[in-house]
């Protein structure tokens, strides 16, 4: 019997992706809808709105920091540029750097943590230990050393961020990988004969999919707003507008003596937006992907009053689970 026929007599079959998000109704819930609704809009903007421009955003169009009106929605910035097209120009540039950091950081972390909980013992121990060293390392500090050390380009910020959140998500899939591995489905399976790789590729790897990309959608978040920090600090790309830049440029023209509120409002809500987005959209897909968050265990008991039918006797209120 070949090892694929034997696997399909021990292993239960396993739906796909697809089908358990919409088991799940991910989409009928509300905090989904609203985040997958934001985040796309500023998906759709970050493509196609710099295709749109009429003209270069960082091309002066008026007065510095002319308030807004119907000519300029949000104004202008220092240098007389037009603040929305900027905030268009801006959010390509943050949204990009967010997916790919977080694209980073899922591949590392999800490389480490699953070596580390299938195979445990020393090579546990090992990639642990790294995990824990990069761990206790300050974020910022390491940010700004690695930036001037290695330049401002925007390749640069991406590597910087996606190498140093990948701790969190290697522990998270470390510990799920520990529980798929003690399966009753992966013992048999291995003991019929199955590789290693095809354990983690064909059995371990699927259980933890939906687990690892809730939390990419979540690192997202994060990486939108070190960009925006790190920007701010002044290691960003300076041939890149973002928002963080935006917020940059406010603040060295004197934003605030001008009473200029139009230059850096904007670009802090709309990084505010993403990173909410981001969060609500995780966590309803964590929720809908991760069966396990609903066990009976881990979800909060409801508990309701049950009046026993009156037989004369005044009966007393009881209550139950």
């Amino acid at each position: 019997m070949s090892a694929g026929a034997a696997e399909a007599l021990v292993a239960p079959p396993v739906p796909s992706r697809w089908t358990r998000f919409r088991r799940n109704r991910v989409l009928a819930s509300r905090q989904a809808q609203v985040g997958l609704v934001i985040l796309g809009l500023f998906v759709l903007t970050g493509i196609f709105g710099p295709l749109a421009l009429p003209h270069d955003p960082q091309e002066k169009v008026g007065p510095v920091f002319q308030s807004p009106s119907w000519a300029h929605l949000f104004g202008t910035d220092g240098g007389g540029a037009d603040m929305f097209f900027l905030m268009i120009q801006g959010a390509s540039v943050s949204l990009l750097v967010g997916f790919a950091a977080a694209a980073v950081s899922a591949v590392i972390g999800g490389t480490v943590g699953l070596l580390a909980g299938f195979f445990g013992g020393k090579t546990d121990i090992a990639l642990m230990r790294l995990t824990d060293y990069f761990l206790v390392i300050p974020d910022i500090p390491l940010m700004i050393v690695v930036a001037a050390l290695f330049g401002r380009s925007l390749t640069n910020i991406i590597l910087i961020i996606g190498a140093i959140y990948w701790t969190s998500t290697a522990r998270l899939i470390r510990a799920q990988t520990k529980t798929v591995r003690e399966r009753v489905y992966v013992r048999r399976v291995r003991a019929l004969g199955a590789g290693n790789f095809r354990l983690i590729t064909r059995h371990v790897l699927p259980q933890v999919m939906p687990l690892l990309i809730a939390n990419t959608i979540l690192l997202i978040a994060y990486a939108i707003f070190a960009e925006t920090f790190i920007t701010f600090l002044g290691l960003g790309d300076p041939s890149r507008i973002s928002w963080g830049r935006l917020i940059e440029n406010a603040f060295t023209d004197d934003a605030i003596l001008n009473n200029a509120w139009w230059a850096i409002v904007p670009p802090g809500l709309g990084v505010m937006a993403v990173v909410v987005a981001c969060t609500m959209t995780g966590q309803a897909m964590e929720d809908a992907l991760n069966p396990r968050l609903r066990a009976g265990h881990l979800s909060v008991r409801r508990f309701r009053i049950r009046r026993p039918p009156l037989t004369g006797v005044e009966g007393t209120a009881k209550v139950e689970p």
